[in-house]
């Protein structure tokens, strides 16, 4: 029996999804490792120009429960809006929790966080790259989408050349501004001083 080569990343299912920002049109994809990432669709992408894009790695604290540790779920939220205010655009979120190194891992760093260590530091203590996030599936996804060109939402360089790297141009940067707390202004500093996040 031939067994057919399975794609990098498959769409599985899709939907209209109502949400408090507006319609979306929904897309569960499922990678290699039957991890399922999702995008989130507005308008039409497929059309040749360039698309405002948005890769979000899955935050559980801050997306889910609103923790004030991250800026995630905030820039989450900006995102969704900013996407349906254009009428078009796409957001696809990536099941990459903690920068990739899973959710018991980060919730291990933020205690070490809690003992004075930074994000960096926590992660090394603990034997850990300071991103492991692999930005293949993400490119893999708007590939299916139809969509080649992107104008990327972030204040991370590191997205920048992971989608580069897998053929997808960044035709231009648009940054998200997350006003620091006290809980995260330590994170946001950390990313900017020894991550290279940008402004």
């Amino acid at each position: 029996m031939i067994e057919v080569a399975r794609k990098p990343v498959e769409r599985v299912a899709s939907t209209t999804l109502p949400t408090r920002y507006g319609v979306f049109r929904m897309h569960v994809y499922a990678d290699a490792e039957g991890k399922e990432h999702v995008a989130l669709t507005v308008g039409a992408v497929d059309d040749g120009a360039s698309v405002l894009t948005r890769i979000h790695s899955e935050c559980l604290t801050g997306d889910v429960f609103g923790s004030h540790r991250c800026d995630c779920g905030e820039q989450l939220d900006q995102t969704m809006a900013r996407l349906q205010a254009a009428g078009r655009g796409v957001l696809i979120y990536l099941r990459q929790e903690g920068r990739g190194i899973g959710l018991a891992n980060k919730i291990r760093a933020y205690a070490l966080q809690e003992a004075g260590l930074d994000t960096v530091d926590a992660n090394r203590a603990l034997g850990l790259p300071d991103d492991m996030r692999d930005y293949r599936p993400a490119a893999e996804i708007l590939r299916d989408l139809g969509v080649a060109a992107v104008a990327l939402v972030t204040n991370n360089p590191l997205k920048i050349g992971g989608l580069e790297a897998h053929g997808v141009r960044v035709v231009e940067r648009q940054a998200v501004h997350v006003a620091p707390n006290s809980h995260n202004e330590p994170y946001i500093s950390a990313k900017r001083a020894r991550m290279g996040h940008l402004p």
